[in-house]
């Protein structure tokens, strides 16, 4: 009898040595819809247990549900923004990636770029192949000697860095996350971003694309760079805006630029970068690595069920998964609440956690917290973990704590016997809010007419409040109020909130 052999597609071109090692396996059966309509890719979803794609697929929610016995999406890549990560983990789909694979080429490339920006080496190429000779246009500029802006310093960041010093660059560093102490063991300077620009001769970017992220150099920032700059970008079309750098490359107010992402790929013909001058525009393809890197990780998912390299979701036995998925949950919206209390570079993460029968010692083995750990080490976060004893009220406790800035932080929350989440703390304030949808969170001085003012002002500008948990400091006479909102609140609202004379801070934060 024949065996029934799980099925793989592949919805983008995978490097053939990453599609040698699912072929090799004869459990698996690795179908390539590479190049084929979103319907084709759609239908061809049903019944199939794997689907690798790279940047050229959008795996929505749509697509996901297609694949109703989809069991891991991996992405042959570092970045995560082509996939509905939410979609996949709320229908049981393990989601993976490559984030090692093209760390070192990926540096290079950036670091290429730069150079040839810097001595304008594929324009002196095209005039000499054009029969010219103007050896004085293209004389370019040395790097020694000269400042280096790095935006993001992790990985692929670290690597830049450590050529920019080998080059006898003067570096200097935005990075939110890293610490001094990371900072010192990598001799740059660290600087807020719009410290830096103006400082900076050259500019290179390794962030992802988030929303925080999206048109972070946009036009104003563009025009905070000197008018000899060069900007590099090789890391996530869409972080530039392609316009504004056309615009400042055509009149003059940068010295040039060169580009590897684009907000949309292939490049349009018309698009105004491909007339822009001194601007390098490239293309890339380091796909081996990562080819072999996700094929790896998502056969040994499918075959072996060994999710170790998922970001969304414990390598867990099934009895486990009821108690593991909800406590999870919580973690991470509690890291993303503590993220809103805190200001500066993070030195130091705490969590404690326990339960009835919870995570059973094997919370270490967790992908999400592999992945925490490996990104705090990066920019020099302490962690430490502690085990609690068993709760009575809740299935799952957990308290997260970060030191930054000189100041500590903490807020808990609990898992409720029906699964139900729960914010219970945040600093000293002993709060009970569901972390779900907008959270606002003010701190004020303890004083007549806040809350009243804070509704009012949130109130005209239609914002409804679905949930409001105010806790006063006696000792203090300051207070805190943590809201839940039916809607976001824009940027000239929460400006408005903290204009009230009495209110502290003001932060918000969506967590669906």
């Amino acid at each position: 009898m024949m065996r029934v052999r799980t099925r793989l597609v592949l919805a983008d071109a995978l490097a053939p040595d990453g599609v040698s090692i699912l072929s090799a396996d004869e459990t698996l059966q690795v179908e390539d819809y590479s190049g084929r309509s979103r319907a084709e890719l759609k239908e061809a979803l049903a019944g199939a247990s794997g689907l690798i794609v790279r940047s050229g697929t959008q795996a929505d929610a749509e697509l996901i549900a297609a694949g109703e016995s989809l069991r891991v999406i991996g992405r042959a890549g570092v970045g995560l923004d082509n996939i509905d990560v939410d979609a996949a983990t709320r229908q049981g789909v393990a989601v993976l990636n490559a984030p090692a694979g093209n760390t070192v080429s990926t540096a290079e490339l950036a670091f290429a770029l730069l150079l040839s920006a810097a001595r304008r080496i594929p324009a002196a190429d095209r005039s000499v192949r054009d029969g010219e000779w103007d050896r004085k246009a293209f004389h370019g500029s040395q790097l020694a000697g000269k400042s280096l802006g790095v935006i993001g310093a992790g990985r692929i960041g670290a690597e830049v860095i450590l050529r920019a010093r080998a080059f006898g660059m003067r570096v200097m560093v935005a990075d939110p996350y890293m610490t001094t102490d990371r900072a010192a063991d990598l001799s740059v300077e660290l600087l807020e971003l719009e410290d830096m620009l103006p400082r900076a001769d050259y500019v290179t970017l390794h962030v992802p694309l988030t929303r925080e992220t999206a048109g972070l150099m946009d036009a104003r920032r563009i025009g905070m760079l000197k008018s000899s700059a060069i900007l590099v970008n090789a890391a996530r079309g869409g972080i530039v805006d392609e316009g504004a750098l056309a615009e400042a490359l055509q009149e003059g107010r940068l010295a040039g630029a060169a580009v590897d992402v684009f907000d949309r790929e292939p490049l349009a013909a018309d698009h105004p970068l491909r007339d822009a001058p001194n601007l390098v525009i490239a293309t890339h393809d380091a796909q081996r690595k990562v080819a072999i890197e996700i094929a790896e990780a998502v056969r040994a998912a499918l075959v072996d069920g060994d999710y170790s390299a998922a970001i969304n979701m414990p390598p867990s036995l099934p009895r486990d998964r009821d108690h593991l998925v909800p406590v999870l949950d919580l973690a991470e919206r509690l890291g993303c609440i503590v993220a809103v209390v805190t200001d500066g570079g993070v030195n130091e993460l705490s969590v404690r956690y326990g339960g009835v029968g919870l995570l059973r010692g094997r919370i270490e083995a967790t992908p999400n917290l592999i992945n925490a750990l490996l990104l705090a080490r990066e920019r020099g976060i302490i962690v430490s973990r502690t085990r609690v004893g068993e709760v009575s009220d809740y299935r799952g406790l957990v308290e997260v704590s970060v030191e930054a800035g000189g100041e500590r932080h903490t807020v808990s929350g609990g898992v409720e016997p029906d699964g139900e989440l729960r914010l219970l703390r945040v600093d000293h304030y002993h709060v009970d809010v569901a972390p779900r949808g907008n959270l606002l969170i003010v701190r004020n001085a303890d004083s007549p007419g806040v809350i009243g003012e804070v509704g009012t002002r949130l109130g005209t500008a239609g914002v409804n409040i679905a949930e409001f948990h105010h806790v006063r400091d006696l000792e203090t006479r300051e207070a805190l109020a943590v809201l839940a909102l039916d809607e976001r609140p824009d940027a000239d609202l929460l400006d408005n909130l903290r204009a009230i004379p009495s209110v502290r801070y003001v932060g918000e934060i969506r967590l669906d």
